[in-house]
């Protein structure tokens, strides 16, 4: 149950940080998608977590 959670958490972020990078491309370039792409990389390792835990 935690886990899904913490899948659901970091969509929403990956979510809304590639919204304010892509609306703010020359403030928050890279380091906006860097964070975008770590938020994307938590997700699927809690979706992988839990598809191993079922």
């Amino acid at each position: 149950m935690r886990i899904k959670i913490c899948r659901k958490e970091a969509k929403e972020t990956a979510y809304w940080q590639r919204l304010i990078v892509e609306t703010n491309d020359e403030k928050y370039g890279q380091e906006g998608m860097a964070l975008h792409n770590e938020a994307v990389e938590l997700k699927k390792i809690f979706s992988s977590i839990l598809t191993k835990s079922e």
